[in-house]
């Protein structure tokens, strides 16, 4: 299983950096195609392994507010786009109380998984191109868009999961804020 994931999981990314336009590429080639490489990876990640085991769930949905809550705050200080900021402020305050709830839930010892200290290598690196991108807020909303729509595949993967209820109803729960995320990211993206 592992073998088929691992060359379709490259090819996606391969087809996610071609499908990048010119202008994005020629500000930060490397940056841009590491990060259009992880919107392919993460979403291959939250439809097979992440939505299918407790673990894997509760770590990816941990790191997946880890990294909103990070680029916020880094979008809060660069960005001088007030609708930019906005929605930073928003993905902060949502997924600061969706983080809060989740380890609630992992500290109340129904389930059994451990909440991650630090970011993966994949968002740590997208945290490292956003600081140093050039064209911020298209950096910030290309990413947000990914992100989240990999936060959307994640939960909608787990939301139905009878094996942990209670996980289940976090990720019911977190879906609208997602959503909302997401076309606020899109209509900036316009």
């Amino acid at each position: 299983m592992i073998r088929i994931l691992i060359p379709a999981a490259s090819a996606l990314a391969l087809l996610a950096a071609c499908g990048q336009n010119d202008d994005q590429m020629a500000q930060d080639p490397v940056n841009a195609v590491q990060d259009a490489t992880s919107a392919a990876v993460g979403q291959t990640s939250a439809a097979t392994l992440g939505a299918n085991t407790v673990e894997g769930y509760v770590t990816n949905a941990a790191i997946g507010d880890m990294y909103e809550i990070q680029a916020a705050e880094i979008a809060l200080e660069r960005s001088q786009n007030a609708q930019v900021r906005e929605l930073a402020q928003m993905i902060h305050d949502d997924h600061t109380a969706a983080s809060q709830r989740m380890q609630s839930i992992v500290q109340g010892g129904d389930v059994e998984a451990e909440l991650p200290t630090e970011l993966d290598e994949r968002r740590q690196g997208m945290i490292d191109n956003l600081r140093d991108a050039e064209n911020f807020d298209q950096v910030y909303i290309d990413q947000q868009v990914a992100a989240h729509q990999e936060a959307l595949t994640l939960h909608r993967g787990f939301d139905d999961n009878e094996d942990a209820p209670e996980l289940a109803a976090h990720a019911q729960q977190v879906t609208g804020p997602i959503e909302m995320h997401l076309e606020r990211a899109r209509a900036l993206d316009e």
